[in-house]
């Protein structure tokens, strides 16, 4: 008897083409993978902040209130005005102020994290620390009005422990004080803090756990004590993780419009400022150009940030 003769193969179908398509080409799935993502953020965010930065170059017909769409630098002169440059200097000495604040109480936080909490109380500090960003942002703020108004428990809290007068001469104190902690510097302040330390915690504790203990060992067998250690070995090594958290606590405060909107005597912020131009005003140049200041100044931070070395151990 003669063989059956033998059945042809079936042809691969699609999906069989497409995978040893990519098995031979790699870079071409890297490509369609990426692609996605990078066309986002290109014409999204990068889109945006171009038209940003455009319409920043354009001016208000005083008289009629219409954008004028032709190239000028007087919108950016604008800024110079004594009330614009009072708000950029209190939105930039604000953000200064809280970092600096949030990296003091973070540290301690933090450095006990990593040296010293281990498994259940590991995970406790993680839900301590992260805890506050669960629950809404507003609430958060809201509440913590009516914890510094007047009748507030810190008033209440400072009377009871006859500290009252002591209360009144800080809230007396130009510039910075009020009738009250909601209606103060200080008390913008204090919720600043107290919202955005969590992002300084983290990144802190995460580049301290790195910081190897043999070097600390090693500083102290050279004869050096607690705090000639901590200032020459764990914080130029744990610097990464300061400048991270830096870089989310002060860009955070330069963009917040709602926070002095709700706590604080109603000065302008930066991010106050921006939002009533582009809205009630109707003065998108100007809101524009006040937008661009905190991206330079972010720029200008990381440029520095870099050029110390910051980020080499990221």
């Amino acid at each position: 008897m003669m063989p059956a003769a033998s059945q042809p193969a079936p042809a691969p179908g699609i999906a069989e083409r497409l995978t040893a398509l990519f098995w031979r080409r790699p870079g071409l799935l890297l490509a369609l993978l990426l692609a996605p993502p990078l066309l986002w953020l290109g014409i999204v965010y990068v889109g945006s902040l171009i038209a940003l930065l455009w319409q920043s170059f354009y001016s208000i017909d005083p008289f009629s209130g219409v954008v004028v769409r032709e190239f000028t630098l007087k919108t950016y002169g604008e800024l110079l005005l004594p009330q614009n440059y009072d708000i950029i200097l209190r939105t930039v000495t604000m953000a200064a102020a809280v970092t600096l604040a949030s990296a003091v109480l973070a540290f301690p936080i933090a450095f006990y994290a990593a040296r010293f909490a281990k498994g259940r109380w590991k995970a406790v500090f993680y839900l301590g620390v992260m805890l506050p960003l669960w629950s809404s942002y507003l609430v958060k703020v809201y509440a913590w009005k009516l914890i510094l108004a007047k009748e507030g428990i810190v008033t209440w809290a400072a009377n009871g422990i006859g500290a009252g007068s002591v209360l009144d001469a800080i809230l007396s104190i130009p510039v910075i004080g009020g009738n009250s902690l909601s209606t103060s510097f200080i008390g913008t302040f204090i919720v600043f803090v107290y919202v955005w330390l969590p992002y300084m915690i983290l990144p802190m504790q995460a580049s301290l756990e790195r910081v190897p203990k043999s070097m600390l060992e090693a500083s102290a067998d050279l004869g050096a004590g607690g705090l000639r250690t901590l200032w020459s070995v764990t914080l130029p090594l744990a610097l990464p993780g300061i400048i991270a958290g830096s870089i989310f606590t002060f860009s955070l405060t330069l963009g917040d419009y709602i926070i002095p909107q709700i706590i604080g005597n109603s000065a302008n912020f930066i991010g106050m400022a921006v939002y009533s131009l582009q809205g009630t005003a109707g003065n998108i140049p100007l809101a524009a150009a006040f937008a661009v200041i905190p991206i330079l100044i972010m720029l200008v931070y990381l440029a520095i940030a870099r050029r110390l070395g910051a980020f080499d151990a990221l």
